[in-house]
């Protein structure tokens, strides 16, 4: 999995981005926020293809309603009940 995971500011990832690529090619991840929330992340390419083949399982087999796993994977992300 990944390293050590860090969060930046737009702004502090704007001035200090060399800081930022260094982490992320000694294998930390990057959360990048503005006005507080999450709009991005960076993370190494390594790891870029674990993560996304890790995001499509199930989707890959067809055995996924994705409407279904969207509405569950946003209700995670906001804590929402129903």
């Amino acid at each position: 999995m990944l390293g050590k995971t860090a969060t930046a500011t737009a702004t502090e990832m704007q001035n200090n981005f060399g800081r930022y690529l260094a982490l992320v090619q000694a294998g930390s991840e990057v959360i990048v926020t503005k006005n507080g929330k999450e709009v991005g992340r960076f993370i190494p390419k390594d790891s870029a293809v674990s993560y996304l083949t890790d995001s499509l399982t199930g989707i890959l087999k067809n055995d996924t309603d994705i409407k279904q796993a969207r509405h569950e994977r946003l209700n995670r992300k906001y804590e929402i009940t129903d």
